[in-house]
């Protein structure tokens, strides 16, 4: 049972040093698919306003025109006019020209609208633009922070991680189960702790359960924590055979 104990403490202390490195990370690998999914959002914008102002220029393009005809037509009217032979085709030829005339201020009274419209979409795009620029850098950044700590901790990684491989074979195979499903559970990942001053992460221990843990010879359960506790000293001596960080 010794044996048993060791192995499970030597696995807990791999994975303590493995828990250390993924924690120096940080949230980073967040970080980067937030400010990834920024990117898409604003780029998605602007590729959304770029086509509105597309729109706008070809309706501006379509309401220029609309005027150089009503233009054309007034002036054709207003001639006719001049040699009109009654009344009823001077009126019939100011009714035209005045539908004309209406058509002509309701285009450009659109004009005027698609102009501040523009004006908007313009400044709208700059300001995304410069936001994008800034979230890419942003992004940049992070990538790099993120790839200096892999390298800086790829080697101890690896060798941590082929420890961790040849530590896991030595334990049977019900215990290994055992302890992956109790560290699952636990939110720091603790799933084996060393009994201190006869108290189990911060919790004291009944006297008997203390006398258990010295004696090493049965795997132990805190009753408040569910945790397995062990004797300081297979810390120890996981610290001197594996001799880590």
């Amino acid at each position: 049972m010794v044996e048993v104990l060791q192995n499970l403490t030597n696995l807990q202390y791999i994975d303590n040093r493995i828990d250390e490195l993924k924690r120096l990370r940080g949230d980073l690998p967040e970080e980067i698919l937030d400010i990834e999914t920024e990117i898409t959002r604003l780029e998605t914008r602007i590729k959304r306003t770029n086509a509105e102002l597309k729109d706008l220029t070809v309706e501006k393009s379509s309401l220029e025109l609309e005027i150089k005809d009503a233009d054309a037509l007034v002036e054709k009217y207003e001639e006719q006019q001049l040699s009109v032979r009654n009344n009823r085709e001077y009126d019939a030829l100011t009714k035209e020209i005045e539908a004309q005339k209406i058509i002509k201020d309701s285009a450009q009274s659109r004009l005027e609208e698609i102009a501040l419209q523009t004006v908007e979409m313009e400044a709208s795009i700059e300001e995304n633009q410069a936001k994008l620029d800034e979230t890419k850098q942003l992004l940049k950044d992070k990538k790099d922070n993120l790839d200096q700590l892999i390298e800086s901790t790829k080697k101890e990684e690896e060798e941590l991680l082929n420890k961790r491989e040849e530590a896991a074979k030595n334990l049977e195979a019900r215990y290994l189960r055992s302890y992956e499903r109790l560290r699952k559970g636990l939110h720091n990942g603790m799933a084996v702790v060393a009994m201190e001053r006869g108290s189990s992460h911060g919790m004291m221990l009944p006297p008997q359960v203390q006398v258990d843990v010295r004696r090493k010879n049965k795997i132990i359960f805190d009753e408040n924590s569910g945790r397995i506790v062990v004797d300081p000293s297979f810390f120890d001596e996981a610290r001197k055979m594996l001799k880590l960080g």
